[in-house]
């Protein structure tokens, strides 16, 4: 028998369980335990507050422990029990839980570690409950380094804007359903590929910025998606990056006739469905992007990706096509290679040091939509370790399942790639991404449907955020 606990927003549990490689499953109890009543009745009588999962003396020894090295101040702890399946990897006996030291956060090694942690305070009530989740997966919450659906919830169709407060607040609301903890909201900062104007790509960031120090259902970061031929956007990512402001910066060359739009007259078809513009207008955005890739300042380029990892800033490239693009983007200290167009690229980057990120839409539909590399090729092959939603934040978690389901990779592995590798990517793994004592709770409970899996309950810092039940169904 192993366990989980979640005191004051953060893992506790046997070492053991850590090695369940992110995946736990069985006869589990999710039980939260808040205010002053039920914390006594906790240490007074610990099997009765846990259930039958502990021998009473057992049960009793491990809270007394965790009691006598809480941190001051601690307000609210949540139990999360489990009968694992059968595994050669895990013991059956239950081992000493230890709290970590410090109830604060480790060390910061990204922007919105120092300065949203504060800002995600749980909103705590005095109650017990008990979430029933026999069966099901308990996996660590989704995180998603790139997605672009925030643009769309702003425009939904061309020249139609909706208010950037109700597209930000609307969309977050659907990420629990998804099971995604951690968002890093993709913007674009660029010409014919995203939102027109500079003031929208600002107005959101600050945006994102407001609302997560005041409330958030989820953890808010942003992904900083640069055109390096829109020569204007310069100065905004130079000010964002030195006030720390972006979490992750990418590097885009999005210009005919190379990179995802190599194959001629593919990015005007792309230009005129998104922004809604006619084939004259069309032209003259080419002409005009054409003209000023060509002064791209590529040594002022690397500056600036140098001085964003510097300050904690992981940097990305986009559509690499050759091993020559990754050899350029990791002499600029690159760590993250997104979709790249080929397997060659893709098993450069990943030998030049870089991780390689690729898109959940391509694994459960198992094409490109551009008709370049198939990301369950770069995953089978070893060359692709993170995966992320790219537009669609609904097939983060199927994507992970599909991988199992046709035996690419095992689970664990597969649940990885949307948790715990873009963690790492991002400079945030030490806090968040696995089930490890002293990481952030931010958890989700997974069911499958006729082998479809859905998040009935999404955990942030130990609160319950989403939860999802069924009406009726059939006995």
């Amino acid at each position: 028998m192993a366990y989980l606990i979640i005191w004051d927003g953060r893992l506790v549990l046997p070492e053991r369980v850590a090695e369940a490689d992110l995946v736990v499953r069985g006869d589990t109890i999710v039980r939260i335990v808040e205010g002053k009543e039920e914390r006594a009745a906790l240490r007074s009588d610990p099997a009765r507050v846990l259930g039958q999962w502990m021998e009473p003396e057992a049960a009793r020894t491990d809270i007394e422990s965790t009691k006598a090295a809480a941190p001051a101040g601690v307000t609210s702890s949540v139990a999360v029990r489990a009968v694992l399946a059968a595994s050669p990897e895990l013991s059956s006996e239950p081992q000493p839980a230890v709290l970590p030291e410090s109830s604060e956060s480790p060390e910061p090694q990204s922007p919105e570690l120092s300065k949203s942690s504060e800002s995600l305070k749980s909103p705590k009530s005095s109650a017990i409950r008990e979430i029933e989740a026999r069966g099901r997966f308990v996996l660590p919450g989704l995180i998603d380094i790139h997605c672009d659906a925030i643009e769309k919830e702003i425009q939904p169709r061309p020249n139609t804007l909706l208010p950037l407060e109700m597209a930000l607040l609307e969309f977050e609301r659907k990420l629990p359903v998804h099971g995604i903890t951690t968002m890093y909201h993709s913007v674009s900062l660029g010409v014919g590929i995203s939102l027109r104007g500079d003031h929208l790509l600002t107005g959101i960031i600050e945006l994102i910025h407001r609302y997560r120090s005041r409330r958030a259902m989820v953890r808010h970061g942003v992904h900083l998606r640069y055109e390096v031929s829109h020569l204007d956007g310069l100065p905004i990512v130079e000010r964002y990056i030195a006030d720390r402001k972006i979490d992750y910066l990418s590097y885009m060359d999005h210009s005919p006739g190379q990179g995802q739009y190599r194959e001629p007259g593919s990015f005007e078809r792309y230009v005129m469905k998104n922004q809604g513009v006619d084939v004259v207008e069309v032209r003259g955005i080419v002409d005009d992007l054409l003209t000023r890739q060509k002064r791209v300042d590529w040594t002022q380029l690397r500056s600036l990706a140098r001085l964003a990892a510097q300050q904690g800033i992981a940097v990305a490239s986009h559509d690499d096509d050759t091993p020559q693009r990754v050899d350029q983007f990791a002499s600029y200290g690159v760590s993250v290679s997104e979709f790249p167009i080929n397997l060659e690229t893709a098993h450069h980057a990943r030998r030049s040091g870089m991780r390689v990120c690729v898109g959940a839409p391509n694994v459960v539909r198992g094409a490109s939509h551009d008709r370049n590399l198939r990301a369950v090729d770069a995953i089978a092959d070893g060359a692709a370790s993170i995966i992320c939603s790219d537009y669609y934040p609904g097939a983060l978690l199927p994507a992970a399942f599909k991988l199992a389901d046709e035996q690419v990779v095992p689970l664990p592995a597969a649940v990885r790639m949307v948790t715990l590798h873009p963690a790492e990517a991002l400079g945030v793994g030490a806090v968040r991404g696995s089930i490890e004592p002293g990481k952030q709770a931010d958890l989700i409970i997974v069911d499958c449907f006729d082998g479809y899996p859905g998040a009935t309950h999404t955990i942030v810092d130990g609160v319950v955020v989403y939860e999802s039940g069924m009406y009726w169904s059939a006995p």
